[in-house]
């Protein structure tokens, strides 16, 4: 690791050519020999010695021979990979520096490394490199990385049962500030709180392909696709998503793990607008009194989509309902795109304890849901698993990136409360054991094992890195060139 000394018996690192270039040029000028003299010693042209003392060429062996005959050293002299001088190591850093592919990305002029260049500028160049290098390095979201924070938040989330007081606290003062005192948020509500916070808003036909929404800040402007989303929740919730952002003064995130903080943060701050905290909990108890508890009469009542219902459910169902709950959002490939729980069941995980791309069982609700012919109405099962029973309600949404699965479960114990617990349909799920889903039956194996290799379609989030100056998956110049068209003239 760096910074740690070698293993005894492994050999020193390899010199390369501008480490054995600026040695030649070392022990040149010690020994007071101009690059002329020594281009006529070793029989070559003044601008070859130059080439390789600027290491842009890698020498033979042969002229490292003669270079060390004229020099009156061994070649190992000139093989070392230690610089001969601190000032050497320095130089032999920065030109390394500049010929990287982060200084490229700057569009900045390099320095001319020589004599000339004072030792502390020198110094001081290298030291703003480095910290430029450390900032791009944690900004940069290794799928690895990524997996890290999303195991970080989901534990901060499960210790706090997915309910944060202090934006429930946020969403009633907004509320109270446009006189929104009870029942679903209509549209023309949310528009109110966009006009009490400054913000125009503007419905366009060019939105950026790689955004839900775009904030003007200099001109207080929002802007929202005119042909609105899928669903009829989506506008409402693509405008409140946005402010919420601005509420919560979010700033373009250092980190992964502060990225998806912050998308947490608006997400739950929108749901505590649209399905409010006071008039939502009464819904729910009074539900859980008539044991009838369904997250499809959550979403009527408040107008909003399947998966906000559900997502807003989680938040308040522990704290207020003492019921223990789990979440899931899964693509009809099978990999599991959000999770949540606190209930105990155990998500498919690697070895890092990430589930986000993960493979669920086919045995569970959210998979089995998809070879449901009738989605209109919604689908329960009991799923015997290697961590206890579960029921499970589900439902498929489509969108652009596919149908997904949204499905709410509770432990066994628990189905007393909800609708869909008369359901018959039971399915025992074995899973990480192999044997139960993910193993494909003998015969099969047999015949196409040796013929199949399969191209994997990755999820492009799961893999992309986290770039300086952007959020993930959006095109930074795409939003700047739509905000030089719609600005207003001054």
């Amino acid at each position: 690791m760096p910074g740690q000394p070698e293993p005894d018996g492994q050999a020193e690192a390899e010199p390369d050519a501008l480490t054995i270039g600026r040695r030649i040029r070392h022990l040149r000028t010690s020994k007071g020999m101009t690059l002329d003299d020594l281009a006529s010693a070793i029989d070559r042209a003044p601008s070859q010695v130059s080439t390789l003392e600027n290491g842009k060429r890698e020498p033979k062996f042969s002229q490292l021979q003669a270079i060390a005959r004229a020099l009156g050293v061994g070649v190992d002299d000139l093989l070392s990979a230690e610089a001969l001088s601190e000032r050497d190591a320095l130089e032999i850093e920065l030109e390394r520096v500049q010929r990287g592919p982060l200084f490229a990305s700057l569009g900045i002029e390099g320095v001319r490394i020589g004599k000339s260049l004072p030792h502390d500028a020198l110094s001081t160049i290298l030291a703003l490199h480095r910290e430029l290098e450390r900032l791009h390095t944690e900004r940069a979201a290794t799928p690895e990385e990524a997996r890290r924070a999303n195991g970080e938040l989901r534990y901060d989330m499960r210790t706090k049962d997915n309910y944060l007081p202090e934006l429930e606290q946020v969403a009633k003062e907004l509320l109270a500030d446009v006189g929104h005192t009870s029942g679903p948020l209509p549209q023309r509500m949310a528009a109110e709180i966009a006009a009490h916070l400054g913000f125009t808003l503007h419905y366009v036909s060019d939105l950026p392909h790689s955004t839900r929404s775009v904030i003007d800040t200099r001109n207080r402007r929002l802007y929202l696709p005119s042909k609105g989303f899928r669903g009829r929740s989506n506008t409402r919730s693509a405008l409140l998503q946005a402010l919420a952002s601005h509420v919560l003064d979010h700033t373009e995130p250092a980190d992964y793990g502060e990225f998806l903080r912050q998308r947490v943060e608006a997400n739950y701050l929108a749901a505590a607008l649209m399905v409010p905290e006071k008039p939502g909990v009464k819904f729910l108890r009074d539900a859980k009194d008539e044991r009838a508890i369904a997250i499809e009469d959550l979403r009527d009542a408040f107008g909003v989509s399947f998966e906000t219902a559900a997502h807003r459910f989680t938040n308040l169902a522990t704290r207020h309902l003492g019921i223990p709950v789990h979440f899931m959002k899964v693509h009809e490939s099978g990999i599991l795109h959000k999770a949540y729980e606190n209930d105990g069941v155990r998500f498919p995980s690697d070895a890092l304890g990430a589930v986000e791309g993960q493979h669920v069982c086919k045995q569970w609700t959210a998979r089995r849901v998809f070879d449901v012919e009738d989605r209109f109405n919604p689908y329960a099962q009991y799923t015997d698993t290697t961590s206890g029973t579960y029921w499970c309600t589900s439902r498929v949404e489509n969108t652009s990136d596919g149908a997904f699965s949204v499905s709410v479960g509770v432990p066994f114990a628990d189905v007393k409360w909800f609708e869909g617990r008369e359901t018959t349909v039971r399915t025992a799920s074995r899973c990480p054991d192999e044997s139960c889903c993910r193993r494909p039956p003998e015969e099969l194996s047999a015949k196409w094992g040796d013929f199949a290799w399969p191209s994997a379609r990755p999820h492009a989030s799961m893999l992309a890195a986290m770039p300086s100056g952007a959020y993930p998956g959006v095109e930074t110049t795409e939003v700047y060139r739509f905000l030089e068209r719609h600005a207003p003239e001054d």
